[in-house]
């Protein structure tokens, strides 16, 4: 399957529990769609370099994704419509980044079920 890195951006007025809602309900797509969630790490929020939709802070987060093209179209067109979401991208890779050994990073096991 294609590999794929996402990050996605959610408002900053939401809690760490709405965040790992939110990866969940996610994972949960890609999974439906004959995909996997390889790792989640989440950054935490942070200060975005400019306002984004009157937001000065945003939760940041990562997944590496192992998923076919139509699963990562499915997920992209959520991400879309959802309104906790202030940005996202994904990018096809050839392989996971080098930080794949962090300790920061999420077993997905974990993400999913909190």
């Amino acid at each position: 399957m294609t590999k794929y890195e996402s990050v996605l951006i959610a408002r900053q007025d939401l809690g760490a529990s709405q965040v790992s809602n939110l990866v969940s309900e996610m994972s949960d797509v890609i999974a439906n769609q004959g995909g996997q969630v390889v790792r989640v790490d989440n950054w935490g929020l942070k200060n975005l370099a400019y306002r984004i939709k009157k937001n000065r802070k945003g939760h940041y987060v990562l997944l590496n994704v192992e998923a076919p093209a139509a699963a990562i179209a499915e997920y992209e067109r959520l991400l879309r419509v959802n309104e906790d979401v202030i940005r996202y991208m994904t990018v096809k890779v050839e392989e996971f980044s080098a930080a794949e050994n962090n300790e920061a990073a999420e077993p997905v096991e974990a993400a999913v079920e909190e």
